[in-house]
């Protein structure tokens, strides 16, 4: 299972996550919804997620909006 290391910024500081998952790549923009799910998915800020059927720029202008930006997805060799 490849193992996917995300840098970016949190509200302008560098941040980094490793996640491992089942899935041959990892878009920016879905490095962007696990990373808006990891800061703010708690049941209070549920209004902040974008909805199911948004498109790769909203999830991405979304995670801005929230601070997340200047996402770099690096994958590890299985």
């Amino acid at each position: 299972m490849p193992v996917y290391t995300l840098s970016y910024h949190l509200n302008g500081h560098p941040q980094s996550h490793q996640l491992q998952l089942q899935q041959p790549e990892l878009t920016e923009h879905d490095a962007a919804m696990h990373l808006i799910l990891l800061h703010f998915g708690d049941s209070e800020n549920s209004l902040l997620l974008p909805d199911a059927q948004a498109t790769p720029e909203v999830i991405v202008q979304q995670a801005e909006l929230l601070g997340v930006s200047h996402i770099k997805v690096d994958s590890a060799p299985d």
